[in-house]
């Protein structure tokens, strides 16, 4: 999953994501229920937070979401 996400994907699905940030122990949070499409992933152990929109209507993550991703996962030394 983590070379799928490092070679930017045109198909990498909101699950995909879900799959791989739960493997470095983050957590989707949702806001209540206001929150619409907005989603944090916080890590239990070192408090760092992930923020992203939810993709609708399709699950397909955009190539900005996926290089934010990369660029956090770098930041915290995972990737």
């Amino acid at each position: 999953m983590i070379q799928k996400l490092l070679s930017k994907p045109k198909d990498f699905t909101y699950d995909d994501l879900l799959k791989l940030l739960s493997v470095f122990g983050y957590e989707e949070i949702k806001k209540g229920k206001t929150s619409g499409s907005r989603r944090a992933f916080v890590n239990s152990s070192t408090k760092h937070i992930i923020r992203l929109h939810k993709p609708h209507p399709g699950k397909i993550l955009k190539m900005y979401q996926i290089n934010n991703i990369i660029d956090e996962l770098n930041k915290e030394g995972l990737l």
